[in-house]
């Protein structure tokens, strides 16, 4: 198997690509596709299953998760939201009741307040929404470079759930050894079941 030694910069190169693909969408095409997503989640077993959301709060030029939280408040699912603790990549997920109880950071991020929000950690029945600029058919994806959700996934057990416009699916992403691939990546078109390890050991 061919190894490669350091694969960040060509990680930071994809990351470039699928940024400006995200920046560069057209507005009514990026909310076809944004409801297509919406509706293919909240039909989704493994979505409607769960009962804690662990979802971003996305940005502009994210596939859009306001409707998908305010949907599993209306399910009476519990939901968290993300808040990086630290530098060193230390993320922990917060409960909320309501987008309205967030507060914009130094970047504009709409975050938890852990003096208020309850720490969640029990993540049984839980499934939790993969932020990335780009995903493959092997369920990898190029993050945004900081590393926070590759070191809370090496302790995730629950769900892992992708969701990503067409133009950012590849065939096959660069990974290292320690990344963790998502369970499904939901397109406005499809939903790819990647195939888990045990699967193979077990089939």
């Amino acid at each position: 198997m061919r190894k490669i030694v350091d694969i960040r910069p060509l990680k930071r190169e994809l990351r470039a690509k699928y940024r400006k693909i995200r920046e560069n969408m057209d507005p009514a095409q990026k909310k076809e596709f944004d409801e297509a997503i919406f509706k293919r989640m909240v039909a989704s077993p493994f979505y409607r299953d769960a009962r804690t959301l662990l979802c971003y709060v996305s940005t502009p030029i994210e596939v859009d998760t306001i409707g998908l939280i305010q949907h599993a408040f209306s399910e009476k699912k519990t939901v968290a939201v993300p808040k990086c603790l630290d530098r060193s990549g230390k993320m922990a997920f917060y409960a909320i009741q309501s987008i309205n109880e967030l507060k914009e950071d130094t970047f504009g991020l709409l975050e938890p307040d852990p003096s208020v929000h309850a720490c969640v950690s029990d993540f049984s029945g839980a499934l939790c929404i993969l932020p990335a600029f780009a995903f493959d058919t092997e369920g990898y994806r190029i993050g945004f470079g900081k590393g926070y959700y590759d070191r809370f996934l090496q302790r995730f057990n629950g769900v892992k759930v992708g969701i990503c416009y067409p133009s950012c699916i590849a065939n096959k992403l660069p990974h290292g050894r320690y990344d963790v691939p998502a369970d499904y990546v939901v397109t406005p078109k499809y939903i790819l079941t990647i195939k888990k390890q045990e699967d193979h050991e077990n089939g």
